[in-house]
């Protein structure tokens, strides 16, 4: 398969997941991309298009915890990320997998999140 071919279809898969979730500004929509090295999270409010709050492996703090793109560290990086929301007020999310299957390394983050208190 072309590597192009392989874009295109996450692309399409990302504007179909994307067409079902939206976040609003009682439920933000919970946005997770992982990269080959590191991990990026963050609560969108779309009404507005305003990031709420975000967290990803390159903070600081998380550096020294040594996060990278596993399933450990999606899931030091999930519940770090579900006190900093808890914490910010946000306590219910809309859960946006992007173009990634939900297994793995996303399954880590959303299981880390639900247990540090965020509802999806």
């Amino acid at each position: 398969m072309k590597l192009v071919q392989k874009v295109q279809q996450a692309q399409r898969r990302r504007w179909r997941v994307r067409a079902r979730v939206a976040g609003v500004a009682q439920r933000p929509r919970l946005s997770v991309h992982f990269s080959n090295k590191h991990i990026y999270a963050q609560c969108i409010d779309d009404t507005v298009g305003q990031t709420l709050v975000a967290l990803s492996s390159l903070s600081e703090g998380m550096g020294a915890n040594g996060v990278k793109a596993n399933v450990s560290g999606a899931t030091v990086l999930g519940a770090a990320f579900g006190q900093l929301a808890h914490s910010k007020g946000i306590t219910s999310v809309v859960f946006d997998r992007g173009p990634k299957r939900y297994h793995g390394c996303v399954k880590a983050f959303a299981d880390a999140a639900r247990q540090a208190g965020l509802e999806f």
